[in-house]
């Protein structure tokens, strides 16, 4: 079992940075690839970026690549994601979640075993 939680969202201006983090319970966190995924009003939930067990490989969806970040600490039992050049259409709840049964990443919702409650960011322009 693990427990996933968000913090660092909050209001930026367009252009600014933001950096989330997840903090996972348990010591198996090395175990598992971690994601993000974010949820905008009104939308689906989508794919945002990816990271191996061992931070080795990330991946990122196209919407965010050469802005965003996704890292991890596994001392620490935290991923995180730095954010920049914030766009309006970058509002979203923002999610963490962990994958155990996987062979290294996965953009899949699907494949996730454990989600955090999620975490608000709003850009404004």
């Amino acid at each position: 079992q693990v427990q996933l939680g968000e913090s660092g969202g909050g209001l930026v201006q367009a252009g600014g940075s933001l950096r989330l983090s997840c903090a996972a319970s348990g010591r198996t966190f090395s175990s598992y690839a971690m994601g993000w995924f974010r949820q905008a009003p009104g939308k689906e939930r989508e794919f945002v970026a990816t990271i191996s067990r061992n931070g080795g490989v990330t991946y990122y969806a196209d919407s965010v690549k050469g802005r965003f970040a996704i890292s991890r600490d596994n001392a620490k039992n935290t991923v995180y994601l730095q954010m920049n050049s914030l766009k309006p259409e970058d509002t979203a709840v923002y999610y963490c979640a962990a994958a155990g049964a996987i062979a290294a990443i996965t953009a899949r919702a699907g494949a996730m075993d454990y989600w955090g409650k999620g975490t608000l960011v709003t850009v404004s322009s």
